[in-house]
């Protein structure tokens, strides 16, 4: 079962964002695109994983693969895509499907990356920090 992997690139932000930062703006973020954020998470830093979808929907995970612990993008904010769009786990090769999230291939198959809520009021986007 072979699969063809292509990269996607993502802006890097050099430091760390606060919960009422802005995390993107949709206008930047192109439909079916990942990005990479550094934010501070309950005060520790965390890199996140935004994910713009075909429709335009946002979604953010923490940039951890269930399975190791390690960064999903292969460099800071580049990452692995199959051929049929799936996130790819760059260190062990585990296959997200988007936009759920979900493992459905590879050593932590039936696991999912980890939901960080998000904001989107017109073309902002920011972390939710509602409870």
């Amino acid at each position: 079962m072979g699969r063809s992997i292509g990269r996607t690139n993502g802006a890097v932000v050099s430091s760390s964002l606060n919960a009422d930062d802005i995390l993107a703006k949709l206008s930047a973020l192109p439909l079916d695109s990942l990005h990479e954020r550094e934010v501070m998470l309950d005060g520790e830093p965390e890199s996140l994983i935004l994910y713009r979808d075909a429709a335009g929907q946002m979604r953010a995970w923490l940039n951890v693969c269930p399975h190791a612990g390690r960064r999903l993008d292969w460099s800071p904010g580049q990452f692995l895509r199959s051929k049929q769009g799936e996130l790819v786990c760059a260190v062990h090769g585990a296959t997200f499907a988007l936009p759920e999230g979900n493992c459905v291939a590879g050593p932590c198959r039936g696991d999912c990356l980890r939901a960080v809520a998000l904001q989107v009021e017109g073309d902002v986007v920011r972390l939710n920090t509602a409870d």
